[in-house]
């Protein structure tokens, strides 16, 4: 069987494009082999600058011939509806069967499609693929109609195996495929004639170009390193840029630069920044102080000066840039040192949301619920506030300004300049974190406080203005904001009553806290929005009792709970990939506290566990057979069957054993609820397994004495409300 190569040369094709519009080749033509009749054993794509390539391994022949069978009208039906399925068909009369159906004798054509050769599928998919390939953006040039991402210059086509190869005829736009391809522009000379895969990527080679992207990512990788380390530096890794910047060569030649000692005081990554997003510079660090003192370059030539000329170049433009964030950080600096006031009066006039306010008043309502949560995290209230008010000042500053992915890590330095203390500088840095779900999540108390408060206002001010994700829309982050919510509360394993941090926010968000409303806040803080609330209010006279009805008639306590409903939603979501099942986060739903969030995983993962079990699993059965029986029962008699079960009344000895294990289970689950030890309390619960399918064996529960039967049936609610005072076992599945 043959094997097929495939290459469309062009100019260059960004680098952003390169991996996708590969794996697009790989899967148009694949896709319309083998719906064309055609199989392979293997494929594999690749890109480089100037080329997309396709190889398959031992390709079909030819397709095998097709028989299709098509039903038609019944022989006695009138000649037009005839002649119409002889035009469909393309047959004659005598070329049709007749054959017997349930309602007469039909008409039937009968069809044959012979196989195809390989090369004529491959031409006519090929170019389908091209004239229908999905760029993000496209061109057309000269006077074609063929649209690419570049101007297409040349098409190899070739079939081959082991008897030679053989190039399969298509035309596109006046570009015939042939087996010619081209090198290096500027290190290969003349035309590069190929024979199959393997001998397409040797010639490549010589010619100066490596055809796969992860070949030269690590060619660029290994040089810069070794170059780094012969001059005591430490090459910072940089994931993204390197597969960038192996996008833009095809032959890579790593070239390393000093950077001039007059910025070497700018922030380390202050210079990274600067020189991955101007001119895709690697950066190179100083193992023991950490700062950044080189840079290496990737160039696309080899030149007779060792790449002299070009670094000189490099380090000319490198100065201007390097020269700019000087400036910026300098000028920023000054304002920093004379307190940041010039910046957070600006934000005065920085909209953050047009129902939600400016983003110095959200600053304002961030510092005031960070206090708040200070004393829940360990934290200094006083530094909490503090940190939340300058966390986020730098976004004025000019520096954050030309590289905003700076935010907050420039808060730092900004902080410190300004003679902060270091944890509320470090808060300034991570009150952002966690942003994605590789990061790390902050630890230390400040940065905790003012990173959950900027979080629950942004969540909880969308909220009031019922501005929730949709779909798969979430143009405001939401769904990372209550995930890195979560992160960080069960990271740092926090006890927290979100539900009344919710309300405390939306009631910031709707009416302030100014005045007496203070007071209430931290009421609600403490409390939550509930009878005892109002009754607390109450003390302090008619226009706070007004006021919470207000907030009453706002339906504070409704969006609150739909918040917290949307955060279970995403903790499901972040523990199902921890192997925990939904229905086992719905069973601890139900039960209290539900918006403590460590406290509900730890439910949660003990009841996962158990369930893991065979005992567990077990008597997740047993307790829906109690429940079922005492449900109906329940129905049946109109009475409910809760208390009163006496052992003097069991007649089996298996009755007898299940009262002594309910027994020893209650007296085991209390404490462990209590000392929310919950592994112990669901083992015990576990333990119930083997008496409670010892007395469903034995036991018939409806016995015609309706004392025992009222005396069973108590015994099942025991099985039933011990139970349930672990989880709730009625929503599990299976």
């Amino acid at each position: 069987m043959p094997d097929l190569l495939i290459e469309l040369f062009s100019e260059e094709i960004p680098a952003r494009m390169q991996a996708k519009a590969a794996e697009d080749l790989k899967s148009l033509v694949t896709n319309g082999l083998v719906e064309a009749g055609l199989t392979y054993a293997s494929a594999a794509a690749f890109a480089t600058p100037r080329r997309l390539t396709l190889h398959l391994e031992d390709l079909t022949a030819e397709s095998k011939p097709v028989r299709e069978e098509r039903k038609g009208p019944a022989t006695t039906a009138p000649q037009p509806a005839i002649d119409g399925f002889l035009r469909a068909t393309g047959l004659t009369m005598d070329q049709l069967e007749v054959r017997d159906d349930k309602k007469g004798q039909v008409y039937f054509a009968v069809m044959t499609k012979p196989g195809r050769h390989a090369a004529e599928i491959v031409a006519e998919v090929l170019e389908n693929a091209i004239r229908k390939f999905p760029w993000p953006k496209s061109m057309r040039w000269g006077a074609g109609t063929l649209q690419w991402v570049r101007p297409l210059h040349a098409i190899i086509c070739v079939l081959s195996d082991h008897h030679g190869f053989a190039v399969v005829p298509v035309e596109i736009d006046g570009i015939r495929a042939s087996n010619v391809t081209r090198g290096h522009r500027f290190m290969s000379k003349g035309d590069i004639h190929v024979r199959d895969f393997d001998d397409y990527e040797a010639r490549l080679k010589a010619a100066h170009v490596m055809l796969r992207p992860h070949e030269r990512e690590h060619a660029i990788w290994h040089d810069a390193m070794n170059q780094a380390f012969a001059r005591g530096l430490e090459l910072v890794e940089d994931k993204a840029l390197l597969s960038e910047v192996a996008g833009l060569v095809e032959w890579p030649v790593v070239l390393m630069g000093p950077i001039g000692t007059e910025f070497l005081s700018l922030p380390p990554e202050v210079l990274q920044t600067s020189m991955r997003e101007h001119q895709k510079f690697f950066s190179a660090k100083n193992p023991v102080s950490g700062q950044i003192e080189a840079f290496a370059t990737v160039a696309n030539i080899e030149t007779s000066d060792h790449g002299a000329t070009i670094l000189k170049g490099n380090l000319k433009v490198l100065s201007a840039r390097l020269s700019d964030a000087k400036f910026f950080y300098d000028k920023d600096l000054r304002v920093a040192k004379a307190g940041m006031g010039e910046w957070l009066d600006a934000l005065d006039n920085v909209t953050f949301h047009n129902k939600l306010g400016s983003q110095r008043a959200r600053i304002d309502r961030v510092a005031a619920l960070a206090r708040d949560l200070a004393p829940m995290v360990g934290a200094d209230p006083d530094k909490a506030a503090e940190a939340a008010l300058v966390a986020k000042a730098d976004l004025r500053s000019a520096m954050v300004g030309e590289f905003p992915e700076l935010q907050g890590v420039m808060g730092r330095y900004y902080a410190l300049a300004a003679g902060r203390s270091a944890d509320v500088a470090d808060a300034a840095r991570d009150h952002y974190a966690p942003l994605g779900p590789a990061d790390d999540v902050p630890t230390a108390p400040v940065s905790v406080a003012v990173a959950l408060a900027d979080k629950i206002d942004t969540l909880t001010g969308f909220w009031a203005i019922d501005e929730k994700p949709t779909g798969s829309k979430d143009p405001f982050a939401l769904r990372r904001a209550a995930l890195g919510v979560i992160r960080l509360v069960l990271g740092n394993g926090l006890r927290l009553g979100l539900d009344r941090l919710f309300d405390a926010q939306i009631v910031r968000h709707q009416h302030g806290d100014d005045g007496f409303r203070g007071r209430l806040l931290s009421v609600l803080v403490e409390h939550g929005f509930h009878d005892a609330f109002a009754a607390l209010v109450s003390e302090l006279g008619p226009e706070a009792e007004e006021w919470v009805a207000k907030l009453r008639e706002n339906g504070v306590g409704g969006i609150s709970d739909d918040l917290l409903a949307f955060f279970h939603d995403r903790l499901k979501v972040y523990l199902k990939d921890r192997g925990v099942r939904h229905d086992v986060i719905d069973a601890c739903l139900a039960m209290p506290n539900k918006d403590d969030l460590t406290l509900l995983v730890k439910r949660a993962e003990a009841l996962n566990a158990t369930l893991g079990t065979e005992d567990g699993a077990n008597l997740v059965q047993g307790f829906k057979r109690a429940n079922n029986i005492l449900t109906q029962a329940e129905a049946k008699d109109g009475v409910e069957y809760s208390y009163g079960a006496d052992v003097k009344y069991a007649e089996a000895d298996e009755e007898r054993a299940l009262f002594a294990a309910l027994d020893r289970a209650e007296a085991a689950i209390a404490p462990a609820m209590a000392a929310e030890d919950f592994a112990a309390a669901m083992q015990a619960m576990a333990a119930l397994r083997a008496p409670t399918d010892a007395f469903f064996t034995a036991v018939q529960v409806n016995s015609d004495n309706q004392v025992v039967r009222r005396n069973r049936l108590n015994l099942l609610s025991r099985i039933r409300s011990i139970c349930l005072s672990v989880a709730d076992l009625t929503r599990i599945e299976g």
